[in-house]
């Protein structure tokens, strides 16, 4: 049935993530068809593919955000279907729409779905209808600084402050005052406007034009931890875990783990409960994500929001599972309803590799001439680079993530300092210093960290 109802399965995507796609579409049957770039024409994923087209040069608008040339691609390939992958066209309701008018099955939830979670405003108030609990905020979107200031009066200092579309941690800032809220919201705004105009770009049109802004109340010591979601054909939306994601720099994520060494079991248990009832909410189908913040000290959260794609970090849930959630968003999409019983066991912690400054975090983009990668009991590599490539700075630094796996949250940690210390990179600057001064850091080698922690470290 997946053969006739999804092959050749076109994946819209590239690097790691297109690679490891590519893994399973192959692993059951089917046909892969990469997409690529100029810029990406000698990389693993594009030789791993049964069938590669170049799409476009390296400006992502003119190739991996090119709607247009992404489907006359299926179309010349003889694709059934598309599997978007994260970023780029992943949570764009109009190609997922543009997908299924052209005859393709869409391997994602319904357009309707990302629609209404890709506007944080309308999704925190269709969760808060839902019953799932939300942070003191606007329920409406701010478009300039008096509304801003009189919304901070009521909901009280301090407050964060975000676009309402978009995410990534782009144009977020805490305002602790009147002043710094004036900052803050320029910020949010500047983001906010362009988001809203690569929205347009991608056939979003403009319902989030101008500077819509998002405040809520800003929990101290927060912890980010995100709940798994399969929605299956029948109806029933299941959690699959948790996973923390506390470790962030500029509110951006580069190390997760699961389960989460920060939350008691009667907090995950309604926060799992919580999630299904947001992705139940929406009718959600395939795999997704709620993110949640929760208070390290009250042991209590609030949602965040709902990303309707596959997380980066989504092999720490696959090694505390067994379950391969690519495989799932497949079956899903053919139309079965697989037998997922959710039960995790052991440990599992990922460390994102980039091309980048270990101790600023800029981006460091450069030729490869050394990649080796760990190898050993509890260890995977989803790579998207060797030996030999570049990292160019059109697109996210992102080249591997490291992930290991132990019985126990200890034997996890002794198996990614050994991990982190064999695996090799040379040419572009990277991480992995990082990684291995993070894993000797007390404060999370206890478990008992929140999104500070890298900004303590940095300070």
């Amino acid at each position: 049935m997946l053969t006739e109802t999804l092959g050749p399965v076109l994946i819209a995507n590239r690097g790691e993530i297109a690679r490891r796609i590519i893994r399973t579409v192959k692993r059951l049957g089917l046909r892969a068809v990469a997409v690529h770039s100029e810029a990406d024409a000698d990389l693993p994923f594009v030789r791993e593919a049964d069938e590669a087209v170049l799409i476009g040069p390296a400006n992502p608008a003119q190739s991996y955000l090119d709607a247009a040339k992404v489907l006359e691609a299926a179309r010349a390939t003889g694709a059934r279907s598309v599997h978007p992958g994260y970023g780029f066209l992943a949570e764009n309701a109009a190609f997922a729409r543009a997908v299924i008018d052209a005859g393709l099955v869409w391997i994602g939830p319904a357009p309707d779905a990302i629609d209404r979670m890709g506007d944080k405003i309308n999704a925190r108030n269709l969760m808060e209808a839902a019953g799932v609990p939300v942070a003191a905020g606007t329920r409406e979107p701010v478009t300039d600084l008096v509304a801003a200031l009189d919304a901070a009066e009521v909901i009280g200092y301090p407050v964060m402050v975000k676009t309402a579309g978009g995410g990534g941690g782009i144009g977020m800032s805490v305002a602790r005052d009147d002043g710094e809220l004036a900052k803050a919201f320029e910020q949010a705004a500047r983001a906010a406007a362009r988001f809203a105009a690569a929205a347009a770009a991608g056939g979003e049109g403009d319902a989030l034009a101008g500077p819509a802004v998002l405040l809520e109340r800003y929990i101290e010591r927060a912890r980010h931890v995100e709940v798994q979601i399969l929605g299956l054909p029948d109806g029933r939306v299941v959690a699959l875990g948790e996973r923390d994601c506390s470790v962030q720099r500029r509110h951006q994520k580069v190390v997760e783990e699961s389960p989460s060494p920060g939350i008691s079991p009667e907090l995950r248990e309604r926060m799992l409960a919580a999630a299904s009832r947001a992705g139940e909410a929406v009718g959600y189908l395939g795999a997704g994500t709620v993110e949640c913040l929760v208070d390290a000290d009250s042991q209590d959260f609030v949602f965040l929001e709902m990303n309707t794609r596959l997380q980066v970090e989504h092999p720490v849930t696959e090694l505390v599972t067994g379950l391969d959630l690519v495989e799932l968003q497949l079956r899903v999409a053919a139309g079965e309803t697989p037998d997922v019983r959710p039960a995790s066991t052991g440990h599992a912690i990922e460390f994102r590799v980039y091309a980048e400054d270990p101790k600023r975090f800029f981006p460091g983009p450069g030729t490869i001439t050394a990649w080796d990668e760990p190898t050993g009991d509890g260890v995977r590599v989803d790579s998207g680079y060797t030996a030999g490539n570049t990292v160019t700075p059109f697109y996210d630094p992102l080249m591997a993530k490291l992930c290991v796996y132990g019985a126990n949250r200890t034997e996890a940690l002794e198996r990614g300092r050994k991990a982190v210390a064999q695996f090799v990179v040379e040419g572009p600057k990277n991480n992995l210093p990082f990684c291995a001064e993070l894993l000797e850091n007390a404060e999370f080698v206890s478990g008992d960290y929140d999104t500070g922690l890298v900004a303590r470290m940095r300070s």
